[in-house]
C-alpha cells in the first residue's frame, strides 16, 4: 500500500452532490455517505430544481457539513459540479469530491483515496451484484482520425475484475461519479465548463488536468457502488442524444491532436445523417447536425 498522503488525516474534503428528480436515491446515497469511517468536512449537495420530494430528503439528512443550493433552474450534471466545485473551492476546502446521487460510497472509499498523494484519483464502480463496471477510460485517442470512439481502452475491460487491477490504475478520461481533485488543480484549471450541460463535462476536464501536467489514477481499493444500469447511450434520437453527439463533437475540437481528428465530428456528422434512415431517423440526423453546428460555436 502506499504511504499515507502528507497531511491526509487533517485535509479538508468536501464532497459535491449533484442531484435532479431522484430523491429516493438520494435518501439512500446520503446515509451512506454519513457512514463513512472518515466523514467528508462539508456534503455540499445542489439541488438542480428538483420537483418531486428532494427537499424534504435534504431537510431530513444529518449528514454532518450539509450545504443544500437550490439553484432556480436546471443547470444540468456540468453546471450543478461547476456550482458545487465553485462553492468548495471558495470556502478554501483542500480537495473536492464529486459524486452523483446514484452511486453508495463503501465505508473506507474516502480512506482509500486519501492514502494517496496525488492530483486527482477516481474511486472504482461496481455494480449492485458486485462486478465491475468502471468505465473512466485507460486510453482516450485523440490523436488517430480513425479511431470514431475516442475511448479505446477502459479499466472494466482492460482487467475484468476489480481484485486483477493494479493499487493504482492511470486514467485518460474520468466519470464525475467518485472524482477527488486536489485544490491545486482547480487552481491551475479552472471549474467544469458548465456548458456542457450534461456528459463529458468531466472528460473536458480530466484532459485539461492531463495537458496540464496532472496525473489521473483510478484507485483499486476505493469502491462505489452504483446504483443504476448505463443505458443512455443509445439514446442518440431524443434530447440526451444531441448532447452526447454535441459535447464529444466539443472535446474533439477544443482538444484533438491534429487536424485530421479535429475535422472528424464533420465527418461524423455526414456519415450519421445519411444512415440515419437505417439509425435513428430524421430525429437522430437533426439532433447529429444541430450538434455539430452547436460545438462548432463551443469551441
Amino acid at each position: 500500500m502506499s504511504e499515507a498522503a502528507p497531511g491526509s488525516t487533517t485535509e479538508r474534503v468536501a464532497v459535491v452532490v449533484v442531484t435532479y428528480n431522484r430523491a429516493d436515491l438520494l435518501a439512500a446515497m446520503l446515509p451512506a455517505l454519513a457512514a463513512s469511517e472518515r466523514l467528508p468536512d462539508a456534503v455540499i449537495v445542489v439541488d438542480n430544481a428538483s420537483t418531486d420530494h428532494t427537499p424534504s430528503v435534504l431537510a431530513a439528512a444529518t449528514n454532518p457539513g450539509l450545504q443544500v443550493i437550490r439553484t432556480e433552474e436546471n443547470l444540468g450534471g456540468a453546471g450543478g459540479f461547476h456550482r458545487g466545485m465553485q462553492t468548495a473551492h471558495e470556502q478554501g476546502f483542500d480537495r473536492v469530491w464529486l459524486m452523483d446521487d446514484d452511486v453508495l460510497p463503501a465505508p473506507d472509499c474516502l480512506t482509500r483515496l486519501l492514502e494517496h498523494d496525488l492530483p486527482a484519483l477516481m474511486a472504482v464502480r461496481e455494480n449492485r451484484a458486485g462486478e465491475l463496471c468502471e468505465k473512466a477510460a485507460t486510453r482516450f485517442d485523440l490523436a488517430n482520425p480513425l479511431a470514431i470512439r475516442p475511448k479505446t481502452a477502459m479499466v472494466e475491460t482492460d482487467f475484468g475484475r476489480r481484485d486483477a487491477m493494479p493499487e493504482l490504475v492511470p486514467l485518460e478520461n474520468v466519470a464525475f461519479e467518485g472524482f477527488l481533485v486536489r485544490r491545486d488543480v482547480i487552481d491551475a484549471i479552472g471549474l467544469p465548463d458548465p456548458s456542457f450541460f450534461i456528459f463529458y463535462d468531466d472528460v473536458d476536464y480530466a484532459v485539461r488536468a492531463r495537458r496540464a501536467g496532472f496525473t489521473v489514477h483510478a484507485v483499486r481499493d476505493a469502491v462505489l457502488v452504483r446504483q443504476l444500469d448505463f443505458d443512455q447511450q443509445h439514446d442518440l434520437a431524443g434530447w440526451k442524444g444531441y448532447f452526447m453527439y454535441r459535447n464529444l463533437f466539443v472535446v474533439h475540437f477544443r482538444h484533438g491532436e491534429n487536424a485530421a481528428v479535429r475535422f472528424k465530428p464533420w465527418l461524423i456528422a455526414l456519415v450519421v445523417a445519411v444512415l440515419s434512415p437505417l439509425r435513428g431517423g430524421r430525429a437522430e440526423a437533426r439532433n447529429v447536425l444541430r450538434a455539430v453546428r452547436d460545438a462548432r460555436r463551443m469551441r
